[in-house]
């Protein structure tokens, strides 16, 4: 399955779960809480007053191991110009945000972290349901944002 396929497809429109594809093109699903979908509100919210540019959520994003599809992401106005016409975007944005559920393991957040750097993103955040935040770039974990952005404690 490509993605164009999803997006046409009318039985998976109005579903409470994100979509991705994997490698093999098969679907992905994982389920979204209150506490989620209210962080990825308060994130897009402080990335847009602290560094303006393009706000992202549930970006559709080809990576080398299928769609990935971060919660939040941040973009420059040259990013946003370079991919507007995409129908799912071939590099990643500056910034990938994945909001941790419960059902996600280490292992799936350490591949995701390495798949968005791989397709371009410079920082990838994981946030946890207490909205701890923790910044990741190429060279591992970082004590704070490589963009000068004051996060604080979320909840």
């Amino acid at each position: 399955m490509q993605w164009q396929d999803v997006l046409a497809d009318k039985s998976l429109r109005d579903l409470p779960y994100k979509i991705e594809l994997n490698r093999h093109g098969h679907i992905e699903m994982s389920p979204s809480s209150f506490i989620h979908s209210f962080l990825q509100g308060e994130l897009a919210t402080l990335l847009k007053n602290q560094l303006g540019g393009r706000i992202f959520t549930e970006l559709a994003i080809q990576t080398h191991s299928g769609v990935k599809v971060p919660d939040v992401a941040w973009s420059s106005d040259d990013y946003f110009q370079q991919h507007r016409h995409d129908i799912c975007a071939s590099s990643a944005p500056e910034i990938c945000i994945e909001i941790i559920s419960r059902s996600n393991s280490d292992r799936e957040m350490r591949k995701k972290i390495a798949l968005y750097l791989k397709s371009g993103a410079i920082e990838v955040w994981l946030v946890d349901e207490q909205g701890t935040v923790r910044f990741f770039n190429a060279d591992g974990q970082q004590q704070e944002s490589g963009f000068k952005v004051e996060v604080g404690q979320l909840i």
